[in-house]
């Protein structure tokens, strides 16, 4: 796995903790749409202080290859970042998986490039990684989500009652789930 990877349009990067400054400056201009489908933030959440030690956090998951985090850019435009995917909880042995993350910048929306990039980490997780299947979780009211995993080939696999509290209140989430040979074909990799 490499620390930076290019699609037609788009910058996917592990970022280090030097670019903390513009982690906080995404997390700020996204604050309030993000907060709806986030679970509340520490005090410390929108400082510089905070996104460095997570930056550097997040770093070593990469290297470990436990978690890992790309900070997506426009090629256009390298200085701003507009969203991330990541995949988390990565499980080897006999599970050989992982969960997929994704937020982007509401600027960009609708625009292609939560799917392009997200493609490109599918990519990364079943050929160069060689995991066997991707989860993926999205509020129930949260429709652009699940259409794009739906879009993306993701098959809908139930609800998980209750599984997260949100701001004092436990949230259904429902599941996604992709598989390697399901993207290798739906994505034309042979």
């Amino acid at each position: 796995m490499n620390m930076k990877y290019e699609t037609d349009r788009l910058v996917l990067k592990i970022l280090p903790d030097t670019a903390a400054e513009q982690v906080l400056q995404f997390y700020l201009d996204n604050r309030e749409v993000f907060e709806q489908y986030e679970t509340d933030r520490s005090q410390n959440f929108y400082t510089y202080e905070h996104h460095k030690t997570m930056l550097h956090c997040e770093y070593n998951f990469a290297v470990k290859q436990s978690a890992v985090r790309f900070w997506v850019y426009e090629k256009t435009n390298p200085q701003r970042i507009i969203g991330t995917v990541s995949l988390q909880d990565i499980r080897r042995g006999c599970y050989q998986s992982c969960g997929l993350g994704y937020k982007f910048d509401q600027r960009i929306w609708r625009r292609g490039y939560a799917k392009e990039s997200i493609t490109k980490c599918i990519y990364i997780a079943f050929v160069e990684m060689k995991l066997h299947r991707m989860e993926a979780y999205t509020l129930p009211d949260n429709i652009a989500s699940r259409s794009l995993l739906e879009k993306l080939g993701f098959a809908w696999e139930g609800t998980k009652r209750q599984s997260v509290k949100l701001h004092g209140t436990w949230r259904d989430h429902e599941m996604y789930a992709l598989l390697a040979e399901e993207a290798k074909l739906l994505l034309g990799w042979f």
